[in-house]
């Protein structure tokens, strides 16, 4: 079965809102590979009046961003491409990553320090003040920065 890499650097990752529907099976299969950060430097920044987290994709400017990396089926892949508004929202590109650590006892576990290339969802449709927001190392959903998250089931109807 084809797996592809996916790193998640927001609400997707463990213990965040979202993070439930990287285990809904209906949805697909995916599996924790590494925690890891992005080899270049990036703004994440949390917009919107929702408070998403966004990676705007400008490599170079902000931080080198935190986040997950799962092995993701097609069929998770594809779901991710349509929760994450794939292209209209976000864009599936490719980013280098630096593993951090992983599962021990997982079998051809990455070892810290290597690279692995992922997909990430980023954008480059955004407000030109959003470069100007500040930027984040790690996103935390419930962290002190005063942003909460607003799930999807408790937004407004545009």
């Amino acid at each position: 079965m084809q797996m592809s890499q996916v790193f998640v650097y927001g609400t997707l990752k463990k213990g965040q809102p979202n993070y439930f529907r990287m285990w809904d099976t209906a949805k697909g299969r995916a599996e924790f590979v590494a925690q890891a950060r992005t080899v270049e430097r990036y703004p994440l920044v949390i917009a919107t009046k929702y408070n998403i987290p966004f990676l705007l994709n400008v490599p170079g400017t902000g931080q080198r961003v935190y986040g997950e990396i799962y092995s993701v089926d097609q069929k998770m892949l594809e779901f991710l491409d349509e929760f994450e508004m794939t292209p209209k929202m976000y864009q599936r590109t490719t980013v280098q990553l630096e593993v951090q650590d992983g599962p021990a006892k997982r079998e051809n576990a990455p070892k810290p320090g290597s690279l692995i290339e992922a997909f990430v969802y980023s954008t480059t449709t955004y407000e030109p003040d959003w470069l100007q927001k500040q930027t984040y190392e790690s996103y935390d959903a419930y962290s002190e920065h005063g942003l909460p998250y607003v799930c999807r089931e408790d937004r407004s109807p545009e």
